[in-house]
C-alpha cells in the first residue's frame, strides 16, 4: 500500500559534541580492556505490519547527526550479584546468539547520550538499583538509593541520597551510609525509614557482613534538625538481627518500614525463603534494638522463592486519601507487596490483616502474593512505598534496570533509573486492584501541547501525529470501538497473552490498537502500547494492555520483549491510556492505572528530531476513534546541591 512519509521533526535536543580523535582513542583502549568483564549478546524480532499511513499536514525537518562509532566487538555474559546471596542486579546479557556470542551494535556517542533520561531521577554516573528509605521531612523529599561509586555495574554498594521540594527536580548530595563496618562490609543493602510519632527517624537496612552473611542494622540521624539529613549515625550495638534457626545466611534481607501494634509495640517483616517457599518474617519491638520474633508468617506462598523488599501498608476503603503505616480497622485494606527473585518482578494481593495472630490473608487466593497481580507488567522491580504526610498520600517508587547490555553500560557510564513517583489508592470501582498514577507535580514539566479530536483509524491503518519531536511526551488518549463493530463481531474463546501472542503483529477482530511510540519517519522502529480486546462468549469484552519491543531498535544486543497484562474496562469506560516518554524509558498506564507497563527502548533512528508519534490500528474489522492530548515535557533540574564554602561538600 501507499506510504506517505510526513517530513521530520525539529529537535528540541541537541546532539552531543561528536568525539574527538584522542577521546576515541582512549575509549578503544578501555574497551579491549573491559572484553574480559562485559557482557554481550543479541536478539532479533519482528513487529507490526503496515498496510495503510496516512498523516495531517507537518512541517518538519530532520537533524544532521555525524557521530563517531565506537569500537565493534565480541562480548560474552558475566554474572554478578547471585554469589554474593542477591538478585541478578545487573544488566548483562543473558540472550546471546546461537553461537554463545554476537557481534556488538555499533553505538555511537550520539546514540548513547540520548538515551538518558530528563525528568526521571538518576545520578549523574553510574550504577544505581532499589530505592531506599524515601520519606519527607522537614520540608525534603528524601529518597536514599543503592548506588555503586565506582562503576555503571552492580557492585560495591552504599546508599546514595538526594533531595527534593516536589520530587520531580532533584539535588545530589553525598552519599549517606557507606560499607565501612564489618557488618556492611560487603554492601549496604536495602533499607526502609520509620518516622516515629516524636518525629525521631528510625533507619533500619540490611548489611552483607564480612563473610557475607545478612543482617539487619540499625542507623539514624547524627543531627535531626538538619533538614538535609547529610550524616547518619550507625547503631553500636549493630547487628540488631541476624538469620534465625533455619534460614539460610544469604536469605534474610530488606527489612519494612515498621508499624505499631494494638499493643503499643512496632512491627517489621522481613522477606525470606524456606526451600522454594516465599515467606515473610515478623518481628516486634520497643525500641528497634532488641526484637522479638513473632510465631507463625505474615505469608508464606509455596513456589514463589526468595521473597526480596517485601512491603506492607493500609489503603482506604472510602476516599483516594493515602494512610500512615500504622492506620487499620473496617474501613482499611492492607496491601502485600513481593520482589520475587526467581523472576524479578513486583507482585501484590490486596487483603485483611490480623494484628492478634498476625497474619495476612489475601481477598482473591488466586491473585495471592508472587502469583497474582503486579505493580507494573514490564521492567519495575525492587519497589517501595511511603506515606507522604505532607499531601496525604501514599508514594510508590519502582527501580527501572537496563535491557540492553553491560557493554553499553559500561560505555555511557551510568545504567538504571527510578520510576517517576506514583500515588498508590485501591480502585473502589472494582474493589480488586490498586490504582497507581504519576504524582501530579510531574505536569509542572508540561510545555506546549497539541490535541487532536475524534481522529478515525480504519482497520489495518496508521495515522501520523503532527507534534514536535516525540522524545519526552506526556500524553492522555481515550479510545472508542465504534458500535457497528462491536455488534457485528462474532464471540470467541480465543486466548490472548501480550507475551505470547505475538505482539502488535497479531491481528484480531477488534485490535491492536493504541500508538507508536519513538517511531522513526520510515517506521523502521517504533514500539507499540495498545489494547487488544477479545469479544467473549457471553459477549463481554475481555481487554489486554501491552507494549511491544520487538521492533524498538535495530540494535541486536537489546532485549525486545513484549510486556503486558488484562485490564478492568467496566461498563460506560473508555479505553484510556497515560503514557509519559522521556528518551529511553516509556511508562504507560491503563484505564487510570489499574495496569501499568514500564518499558525501556533503545532506538538508534527513532532519537532526537527524528522520533515521531504514530496512531494505529491493527484490527481487521473494527474502525476506532481517538483522542489525544500530547504535550512536549521539558527538562527536570537533577544537579548537585548547592552547598556554600562552609558547608559538607
Amino acid at each position: 500500500m501507499e506510504h506517505h512519509k510526513p517530513l521530520l521533526p525539529t529537535s528540541s535536543h541537541a546532539a552531543p559534541t561528536p568525539t574527538t580523535r584522542k577521546d576515541l582513542l582512549f575509549i578503544v583502549c578501555g574497551l579491549l580492556f573491559l572484553s574480559s568483564l562485559v557482557a554481550y549478546g543479541g536478539y532479533r524480532a519482528s513487529g507490526v505490519p503496515h498496510t495503510h499511513v496516512s498523516s495531517p499536514t507537518s512541517n518538519h525537518q530532520q537533524d544532521h547527526q555525524s557521530p563517531t562509532s565506537l569500537l565493534s566487538s565480541q562480548w560474552y555474559p558475566v554474572s554478578r550479584g547471585v554469589s554474593s546471596g542477591v538478585s541478578e542486579k545487573s544488566s548483562n546479557l543473558l540472550f546471546a546468539s546461537e553461537g554463545g556470542a554476537s557481534e556488538a551494535f555499533p553505538w555511537d556517542n550520539s546514540m548513547l547520550s540520548w538515551q538518558r533520561t530528563s525528568f526521571h531521577f538518576q545520578p549523574e554516573k553510574n550504577w544505581m538499583n532499589d530505592p531506599n528509605g524515601p520519606m519527607y521531612y522537614k520540608g525534603w523529599y528524601h529518597f536514599f538509593y543503592q548506588y555503586n561509586p565506582n562503576g555503571a555495574v552492580w557492585g560495591d554498594i552504599v546508599w546514595g541520597h538526594a533531595v527534593s521540594r516536589d520530587m520531580i527536580h532533584w539535588l545530589h548530595l553525598p552519599l549517606a551510609m557507606v560499607a565501612d563496618q564489618w557488618y556492611d562490609k560487603q554492601g549496604v543493602w536495602t533499607g526502609s525509614a520509620t518516622i516515629l510519632p516524636n518525629g525521631e527517624i528510625i533507619m533500619l537496612y540490611t548489611g552483607s557482613t564480612n563473610e557475607s552473611v545478612q543482617v539487619q542494622n540499625l542507623a539514624y540521624p547524627a543531627d535531626p534538625s538538619d533538614p538535609l539529613l547529610l550524616d547518619w549515625i550507625k547503631h553500636t550495638g549493630n547487628p540488631v538481627l541476624v538469620p534465625p534457626p533455619g534460614i539460610g545466611a544469604k536469605d534474610f534481607r530488606d527489612p519494612t518500614t515498621a508499624w505499631l501494634t494494638s499493643e503499643g509495640k512496632w512491627r517489621i517483616t522481613i522477606g525470606s525463603k524456606l526451600n522454594k517457599t516465599g515467606i515473610a518474617l515478623v518481628y516486634d519491638t520497643e525500641d528497634f534494638k532488641t526484637f522479638e520474633l513473632k510465631e507463625g508468617l505474615l505469608r508464606a506462598v509455596p513456589g514463589t522463592g526468595m521473597w526480596e523488599c517485601v512491603d506492607f501498608f493500609p489503603v482506604s476503603k472510602k476516599n483516594g486519601n493515602g494512610l500512615d503505616t500504622s492506620v487499620n480497622g473496617a474501613e482499611v485494606k492492607h496491601v502485600m507487596k513481593v520482589s520475587l527473585d526467581d523472576d524479578r518482578h513486583d507482585y501484590y494481593a490486596i487483603g485483611t490483616y490480623d494484628d492478634n495472630k498476625v497474619l495476612f490473608t489475601p481477598d482473591d487466593v488466586k491473585n495471592d502474593v508472587g502469583v497474582g497481580l503486579r505493580y507494573d507488567y514490564g521492567i519495575f522491580y525492587a519497589s517501595k512505598t511511603f506515606f507522604d504526610q505532607n499531601k496525604n498520600r501514599r508514594i510508590l517508587w519502582g527501580w527501572i534496570g537496563e535491557s540492553d547490555s553491560e557493554y553499553a553500560d559500561v560505555t555511557k557510564g551510568w545504567a538504571s533509573v527510578q520510576s517517576i513517583p506514583r500515588t498508590v489508592r485501591l480502585d473502589t470501582k472494582t474493589g480488586s486492584n490498586l490504582l497507581q498514577w504519576p504524582v501530579a507535580e510531574v505536569e509542572s514539566l508540561r510545555l506546549r501541547s497539541d490535541e487532536f479530536k475524534s481522529l478515525k483509524a480504519k482497520p489495518g491503518s496508521v495515522v501520523s501525529l503532527d507534534i514536535e519531536t516525540a522524545t519526552q511526551l506526556d500524553v492522555v488518549a481515550e479510545f472508542e470501538i465504534d458500535t457497528e463493530s462491536l455488534q457485528k463481531t462474532a464471540e470467541s474463546n480465543e486466548e490472548f497473552t501480550c507475551s505470547s501472542s505475538g505482539g502488535a503483529a497479531q491481528r484480531g477482530a477488534l485490535g491492536p490498537f493504541g500508538l507508536l511510540v519513538l517511531a522513526d519517519e520510515g517506521l523502521s522502529e517504533y514500539t507499540p502500547v495498545y489494547f487488544y480486546v477479545i469479544k467473549g462468549r457471553n459477549g463481554n469484552l475481555r481487554t489486554s494492555f501491552c507494549s511491544d519491543q520487538s521492533r524498538s531498535s535495530q540494535a541486536n544486543d537489546v532485549r525486545k520483549q513484549i510486556f503486558g497484562s488484562v485490564v478492568p474496562v467496566l461498563k460506560g469506560e473508555k479505553f484510556s491510556i497515560r503514557m509519559l516518554v522521556d528518551h529511553s524509558i516509556v511508562e504507560s498506564f491503563a484505564q487510570g492505572g489499574r495496569t501499568c507497563v514500564t518499558s525501556r527502548v533503545y532506538p538508534t533512528k527513532a532519537i532526537y528530531g527524528a522520533a515521531r508519534l504514530f496512531l494505529f490500528n491493527n484490527a481487521t474489522e473494527a474502525t476506532v476513534t481517538a483522542s489525544l492530548k500530547v504535550w512536549q515535557m521539558n527538562s527536570a533540574f537533577i544537579r548537585p546541591f548547592p552547598f556554600k564554602p562552609d558547608q559538607k561538600s
